[in-house]
């Protein structure tokens, strides 16, 4: 058997007419129009983050909205489900990366309408990759391949537009994983300033 990591959650203890109140940081965070992906992107990552835009937009379409992000990466299409939110939604977006933002984190980060990153952190981005193995017939195979460049098209065209980067050196970068250090990543367009407070 495996050791599971027990991860304490802070909590906040408010008085009230009615007693003593618990609540999670991140209901905290929600009051002060704060969001975070400080995991893997994937279904449900994605959906907590969306539920808060939709419902901070709904609070107030004007107001800005922080979103914290230290991810590996993960799943694509989960990825651009949320970053479709957050060109949808009214509010302006800022994105703060903490510690790394990989992958298709790299991607949500790049796409803020402010982003700012702290100065030891990173950025990394690449092509996309091929999950679960490509077996199969000859023309599974193809169809695989035929998305995988379809969703490299997308991608790069979402850093190259956030970015301002000519397409063709996007591909260029994203053949491998090219690592940024946050002075590299603002002269890249890959973010928009360096931050010491928070």
């Amino acid at each position: 058997m495996g050791e599971h990591t027990i991860i304490y959650q802070p909590q906040i203890i408010r008085e009230t007419a009615e007693g003593l109140n618990r609540l999670d940081i991140r209901d905290e965070m929600l009051s002060r129009r704060e969001l975070e992906l400080m995991t893997s992107v994937d279904a449900e990552s994605c959906a907590a983050v969306i539920r808060g835009l939709l419902y901070l937009q709904h609070q107030d379409p004007e107001a800005p909205v922080t979103l914290y992000i230290n991810s590996p990466g993960g799943e694509v299409q989960s990825g651009l489900a949320l970053y479709d939110v957050m060109q949808a939604v009214t509010c302006t977006i800022r994105t703060v990366c903490l510690g790394m933002a990989a992958s298709m984190g790299a991607l949500l980060f790049i796409a803020g309408d402010e982003r700012e990153v702290l100065p030891h952190s990173r950025v990394m981005i690449h092509d996309p990759l091929i999950s679960g193995g490509a077996g199969g017939s000859a023309l599974s195979v193809k169809a695989r391949a035929d998305d995988l460049m379809r969703i490299r098209d997308i991608t790069a065209g979402v850093i190259a537009r956030h970015s301002g980067m000519p397409l063709e050196r996007v591909f260029e970068l994203t053949a491998s994983d090219t690592y940024f250090e946050a002075k590299e990543a603002v002269e890249a367009g890959l973010a928009d300033r360096i931050i010491t407070k928070l």
